[in-house]
């Protein structure tokens, strides 16, 4: 039985026998903090790249505990959010879509158990305004050789029935995946190819130097390197605590809808939607037929005083409601469909709203991937293919990508930041939907 807070991902996931804990001490070329997307696809490029190298991969709880198990599924492209010079724009989707197609390509040559569809998403706009301005720009990326289509009116409808919605941009390679899947998939190749995965394994010290120490519970880890793959949990161990803001997430999934009702709407055309708004709603069709839903309200999101990470959730509570009638908004016809899981899931914010990637310390020895921001299912699986690069030695494809060497910074202390979140909240939530 799944308690309120388990999310529906694990419905239909591959087993899993997590590894032991570290129970002594440890030598290695390459310590991992975090067994997320991140960590696990670090542990992948790295070992695959070098496999003389010692590497181990510690993880707190379980491997995808984190945000890499209970995301919206949507596996998008893009990189910054604010810039919208069309040239960066179609150099940015070049290069998340080829790590989508990196992804694919891991799976299809492992044979990995993953549920993984690439039928396309819809970027939504919500007001005529918001639709025109979609148009042309997706237009100027067409003429970039950007695969995109526009859609509105009946276009649209002959695509997905959506009940709110202006236009949307119609964008075929991207997809939906169930992370949890890829990443304990990965788990027996990652081990083949000699990393040492060490799970219920919490790192509550780092002493830095040219061989750095990591201190867990049962033993101390000796690693010339290590990588912070840690997300919204990285300012407990000491690292960008005025650069990334802890924000956790709420998620409702339905209870699988009928077949007949997923086709009449449309929603087995595409692998998911999300829009535009302040409170960015998100949609996709989990392969057995669930609808999950996030965003869409200030009720989808929370800051809790000094970072906290943790919520407890039900079903049945004003949150779940919010986010009920949020995709209700989008989706009348799904009102006799019941809700079937809630869940929350810790989100890492950056001021600039995209990912951090890159090494610092004073022996060059700490490597990171951080400030996904919600994005984070192509950008974190991308993150381990940087890293291997950088800690090769190669950082010349990278260095004029956004989020190379960037270092988050600018987020107050508290008790300035709780009443900044706050603040800003109240400002910029307002939902544009009338009430259903």
């Amino acid at each position: 039985m799944f308690d309120d807070n388990t999310a529906a991902w694990l419905d239909g996931a591959p087993p899993d026998t997590p590894a032991p804990a570290l129970a002594k001490d440890l030598e290695v070329d390459i310590a991992i903090i975090g067994g997320g997307f991140t960590g696990v696809s670090a542990a992948y490029h790295l070992s695959r790249r070098n496999p003389k190298l010692g590497i181990a991969l510690l993880e707190a709880k379980q491997l995808a505990n984190g945000a890499s198990g209970r995301n919206g599924g949507l596996i998008l492209n893009g990189i910054t959010v604010k810039d919208q010079d069309p040239d960066l724009l179609a150099r940015e989707h070049a290069i998340t879509r080829a790590a989508i197609d990196e992804i694919e390509a891991i799976i299809r040559e492992h044979s990995l158990d993953v549920r993984f569809a690439r039928t396309g998403c819809l970027h939504v706009s919500t007001s005529p305004e918001a639709a025109d301005h979609a148009e042309a720009h997706c237009a100027e990326l067409v003429k970039r050789g950007l695969p995109l289509q526009f859609l509105r009116g009946k276009a649209l409808a002959a695509k997905v029935k959506l009940q709110y919605g202006h236009g949307a941009i119609f964008d075929p390679t991207e997809g939906m995946i169930a992370g949890v899947d890829l990443i304990r998939a990965l788990r027996p190749v990652l081990v083949a190819q000699g990393v040492q995965i060490f799970e219920s394994t919490h790192v509550t010290k780092i002493r830095e130097g040219a061989t750095i120490e990591l201190t867990t519970p049962r033993g101390t880890v000796r690693a010339k390197s290590i990588v912070l793959a840690t997300s919204g949990y990285t300012p407990r161990l000491g690292y960008f605590k005025r650069g990334l803001l802890p924000v956790i997430s709420h998620v409702i999934a339905t209870e699988p809808v009928p077949p007949d009702l997923l086709a009449k709407l449309g929603l087995t055309n595409v692998a998911g939607f999300f829009d535009d708004s302040p409170r960015l709603a998100y949609c996709c069709v989990t392969p057995d037929r669930r609808v999950l839903f996030g965003g869409g309200s200030t009720a989808a999101y929370g800051y809790r005083f000094n970072n906290a990470t943790t919520c407890e959730t039900s079903i049945e509570d004003a949150g779940a409601r919010a986010l009920h009638r949020s995709l209700l908004q989008f989706l009348p016809e799904l009102g006799d469909v019941k809700l079937g899981r809630r869940w929350s899931g810790p989100l890492d914010l950056t001021l600039v709203r995209h990912c951090a990637i890159g090494v610092m310390g004073r022996n060059d020895n700490i490597y990171y991937g951080v400030g996904y921001s919600g994005h984070g299912i192509t950008l974190a699986n991308l993150a381990g293919r940087v890293i291997a690069d950088l800690h090769a030695g190669d950082h010349d494809r990278w260095k004029d990508v956004a989020f190379y060497q960037r270092r988050p910074s600018g987020i107050p202390p508290e008790p300035l930041r709780w009443l900044g979140y706050h603040l800003y909240t109240k400002l910029t939530g307002k939902s544009p939907w009338k009430r259903v």
